[in-house]
């Protein structure tokens, strides 16, 4: 292996750790770059959306877009959680401090359910965000 290669899995190892140490958190890539960088790694922006989309691929992150005005975000996810974001998964965005909360409630996939068979419609529960008011 040359070193072009294991610098950049170490690069992709520290993304990815830096997630894991966040977890349960919403990160851009802007906000792994910056941390990465304050902790003297040395990574470029795109590597780190690079590296992300590997990551995703690999089913380790999650990638959530709220609307067209923020950020994707990124999260960290183990297998177990993988499998349950992708089920029904929808988003709270508190529109005072910008906080993004993942929702998994049996009451809110009813609700999905609901639309669906009495409405014949199809809700995209990764797309589909609950603005208001956090704690």
């Amino acid at each position: 292996m040359n070193s072009k290669t294991a610098y950049r899995t170490l690069q992709k190892d520290k993304i990815l750790e830096t997630l894991k140490q966040r977890e349960g958190q919403h990160l851009t890539a802007m906000d792994i770059y910056r941390m990465l960088k304050n902790k003297g790694v040395k990574v470029g922006l795109t590597t780190v959306y690079r590296h992300l989309e590997r990551l995703m691929a690999e089913g380790q992150v999650v990638k959530s877009i709220v609307d067209e005005n923020t950020p994707a975000c990124f999260e960290y996810c183990s297998d177990e959680e993988h499998d349950h974001h992708h089920d029904s998964c929808y988003h709270c965005k508190c529109v005072r401090c910008g906080r993004l909360v993942h929702i998994h409630c049996d009451d809110v996939s009813k609700l999905e359910q609901h639309i669906r068979e009495e409405h014949g419609f199809y809700v995209d529960p990764h797309r589909t965000v609950f603005f208001g008011l956090c704690e």
